[in-house]
């Protein structure tokens, strides 16, 4: 959707979409040599890749520091956009083929952005019942914040006292399916381990872009309207010290169009507070 013509589909939100996307979006781009230590697969979801891959690129880094060897999974689109438009047999389609790249190991399976992570564990199941790989594959889905905070709780990730986000007043709006399936506290819980870090959890609900739901002209005073109740406001009161958090895309590109404001991944700013 965000690989070319971005502006010419959705000239209501050009300001802070596609001027922001990168040319070098590609998997290929935050895949690294493979590095000794126990096994994780990172999901490279379709978001992720093309639209922001430093974040990607933040996921490796942090699992390779603490000591994990990171297997990089492009198998495709796990489908979840596709079944939020109603389109199940081509969701169906995306989810076997994802779980059949997936299938026959046993190592952790995580992600960066929460509804294409979640659909593994949830809706992949209700579209392949009785498919067994399907099963395999859902059990093994972790949230790569409790990876990693984990691996700074042991000692093995150092945070330093010195970096930027350091000692930052941190407002963190977490992702609808997210909070809908698994909750925020293991994104809270990283946030909380950056060295005097004030983490604030806003409680404002939906942000209003609901997946592609903001992206389609007639939705978008809709969407609009619905960040403007809570979340908007809300951004707009902190000063500019303040660093903004989000778990979903769609959540941070809604952020920015509304707010001006721009809203970092966790994983961005765990990986700017390691002491390297």
């Amino acid at each position: 959707m965000f690989r070319t013509g971005c502006c010419e589909r959705f000239p209501h939100r050009r300001s802070t979409t596609a001027d922001r996307i990168s040319r070098r979006s590609r998997a290929g781009c935050w895949r690294r040599p493979p590095a000794p230590g126990l096994p994780v697969t990172l999901l490279a979801d379709s978001f992720t890749t093309y639209t922001e891959p430093t974040i990607g690129r933040a996921a490796v880094e942090l699992l390779e520091l603490a000591g994990y060897r990171v297997r990089l999974a492009a198998g495709g689109c796990c489908g979840r956009s596709s079944l939020s438009k109603g389109l199940l047999d081509d969701a169906r389609r995306k989810a076997a083929a994802l779980v059949s790249s997936l299938a026959g190991e046993d190592s952790p399976i995580v992600g960066c952005e929460p509804s294409c992570l979640l659909t593994l564990r949830d809706e992949t199941l209700s579209l392949l019942p009785d498919d067994a790989r399907a099963r395999n594959v859902a059990g093994r889905v972790r949230q790569v914040e409790e990876m990693v905070t984990a691996a700074i709780d042991a000692g093995d990730l150092r945070l330093t006292e010195d970096s930027w986000v350091a000692g930052r007043r941190i407002l963190f709006h977490g992702h609808c399916h997210q909070k809908a399936d698994v909750g925020t506290a293991a994104t809270v819980a990283l946030l909380q381990r950056i060295p005097g870090a004030r983490v604030v959890e806003l409680d404002a609900g939906c942000c209003g872009m609901a997946g592609s739901f903001g992206f389609d002209a007639e939705h978008y005073d809709l969407s609009m309207t619905i960040g403007e109740d809570r979340l908007f406001p809300a951004v707009r009161a902190e000063p500019t010290e303040t660093v903004i958090a989000a778990t979903g895309v769609s959540c941070r590109q809604q952020i920015a169009h509304g707010t001006q404001r721009r809203a970092h991944h966790p994983l961005e700013l765990a990986l700017a507070a390691v002491r390297r």
